[in-house]
């Protein structure tokens, strides 16, 4: 399980990677809090993800609304492993343009 967050010069990246579940959902929140706060577009990378339970996607929503009510642009940064991707897209993450691998 892994959670860290890059800032940028244009925006900042979210990266998951592993098992990411309530475990960790107070680290994602704080980071995904840091990152809206910093008024640049914001980038969730979801490559080395392996699972996302309810908690993650929730807090993932919740930021993506709260980015658009400050205007700043909230996009997943890369393709999306077919392990995860079920859980975004019934929460309803297909709105994101970006593929879901499917290897």
């Amino acid at each position: 399980m892994g959670i860290a967050l890059e800032q940028r010069d244009e925006s900042s990246l979210v990266r998951l990677e592993g098992s990411i579940d309530i475990a960790c959902a107070a680290d994602l929140k704080a980071l995904l809090v840091e990152a809206l706060t910093s008024a640049k577009d914001v980038q969730v990378s979801l490559a080395g993800a392996t699972y996302l339970d309810v908690t993650a996607v929730e807090l993932l929503w919740a930021a993506a609304r709260e980015a658009r009510g400050k205007t700043v642009k909230f996009a997943l940064a890369d393709e999306v492993p077919e392990s995860v991707s079920g859980a975004l897209l019934d929460a309803g993450f297909e709105k994101f343009p970006v593929p879901v691998s499917r290897g």
